[in-house]
């Protein structure tokens, strides 16, 4: 049944129905699109951690200086991410999102021509602060076209792109470091980043082309159906604007922000280190550490699809993001025990990929119910708690690297990163404010 059929007598199992198969046509016309932008964003921000070796190799860095490296990615995403995204609340969604993408994409092709610490330094803060905005804005846009009750199942979508970048970006990093190596007389990670970043500019001429701001400016739904999303959509979300200082004030906020800071710690201490675990492990082939990397994004793939499915059934969110984050945490103490037996690491990273890399969608699944309808203080206000995360993604590079430096091994840091999980589930269970505890089930 379809929206245009329904009647006053239609019954409630009919609606149901007819309004999951209108999510499920907006999905099939925005989410393909939307998922290979996020992976090509998500494998932006990892695909240093393929290239570690043979960058570090060439330009003589210590890991604290690959950590810094690293984590200054996060600073210039941190400076310009809330301005981004009040840029994008303006001039709307496709046209910022477009520009995001174009610019990172240049400035990431541009690391081919990287020669010296300073120079690396500077392009990873240009890299950041290119793509600042990106993921918010993106996770704002989706509160425009999804109701309330679908987010999570959809933000799972999204996310699963990210764990694709994972499963799909670290075998071929590896066959493009051990294959391309020397191929007109250019270094493997040159083509890492070339690669990586070429293909981001045509993605943004296709979102200016394909994506449409807002509900009402699609031609591909009927008026009906345009008229029944919109209003399911503004059902959960009854304000009508709002500012970023409002949205500042909530209850909640700010401890929303640091919940996802110890996240992003956990996720940056995976994604950055993962295939230097391996390699620590005892295995040498860039082919093979990037098929081992591959496997926690596997996991977390498949956590993540069960876990968006369960929190839109059941409408628990708070819950299922603590479990996530605890499975993480496991996974972190697991890989510092295990640290010198390949085959229990994997093991341990297919535990931090489950919770972790899960966690992420399952989180964002939060913030809109605290934001309903803000308007710009929504967009604003996802921008800041995405930037209060992304502070772990500076401490967590640096702080692994410099305790591999001073003691000569990464375990003392997983166990300091396992508790920060630890302590994120403990804020999760109980010190969230009831607007965050109530359950948003599909209602007819």
């Amino acid at each position: 049944m379809t929206i245009s059929v329904l009647t006053a007598d239609s019954t409630p199992a009919q609606i149901i129905s007819a309004e999951k198969a209108l999510i499920s046509k907006v999905a099939w016309r925005l989410m393909p699109l939307i998922m290979v932008c996020y992976l090509f964003a998500f494998f932006d921000r990892i695909n240093i951690s393929f290239a570690k070796f043979q960058l570090q190799a060439d330009l003589s860095l210590s890991d604290t200086a690959y950590g810094l490296g690293a984590g200054l990615f996060v600073v210039g995403y941190v400076l310009f991410e809330v301005p981004s995204n009040m840029m994008l609340y303006k001039v709307g969604a496709r046209r910022w999102i477009a520009r995001i993408m174009m610019s990172w994409g240049v400035a990431t092709a541009l690391m081919v021509f990287v020669n010296s610490e300073w120079q690396f330094y500077g392009l990873r803060f240009i890299i950041g602060a290119m793509e600042a905005g990106f993921a918010p804005g993106v996770l704002y846009y989706l509160t425009l076209w999804f109701p309330q009750h679908y987010r999570g199942r959809i933000t799972s979508m999204l996310f699963l792109a990210s764990a694709f970048a994972g499963l799909v970006g670290a075998p071929l990093s590896g066959l493009v470091l051990g294959h391309l190596d020397g191929v007109m007389n250019m270094r493997g990670w040159h083509w890492l980043f070339l690669l990586g970043g070429v293909p981001c500019v045509g993605l943004g001429l296709l979102v200016l082309l394909v994506l449409k701001d807002k509900v009402t400016d699609a031609h591909w739904l009927t008026n009906e159906e345009k008229t029944y999303l919109a209003s399911r959509i503004a059902h959960h979300e009854p304000h009508k604007g709002g500012s970023l200082l409002a949205a500042l004030k909530l209850p909640g906020f700010l401890m929303l922000g640091l919940i996802y800071f110890l996240i992003q710690v956990a996720s940056y201490g995976l994604n950055f280190w993962a295939p230097q675990l391996i390699r620590s492990a005892g295995t040498e082939s860039p082919v093979i550490i990037g098929l081992l990397t591959a496997v926690p994004y596997i996991c977390g793939a498949i956590s993540m699809v069960v876990v968006g499915r369960l929190s839109d059934a059941s409408g628990e969110r708070r819950k299922f993001v603590c479990g996530l984050v605890v499975i993480g945490a496991i996974g972190f103490f697991s890989a510092g025990i295990f640290a010198q037996h390949t085959t229990f690491l994997i093991v341990a990273l297919a535990l931090m990929g489950t919770g972790i890399v899960a966690s992420i969608p399952a989180f964002w699944a939060l913030p809109p119910k605290l934001l309903a309808g803000a308007g710009a203080g929504a967009a604003g206000g996802i921008a800041v708690i995405n930037t209060l995360g992304q502070f772990g993604g500076i401490v967590s590079p640096v702080m692994v690297g410099s305790i591999k430096d001073l003691t000569g091994s990464t375990t003392p840091a997983l166990y300091v990163i396992g508790v920060a999980s630890l302590v994120a589930a403990a804020l999760l269970l109980w010190a969230l404010p009831q607007k965050l505890r109530t359950l948003d089930k599909v209602d007819g």
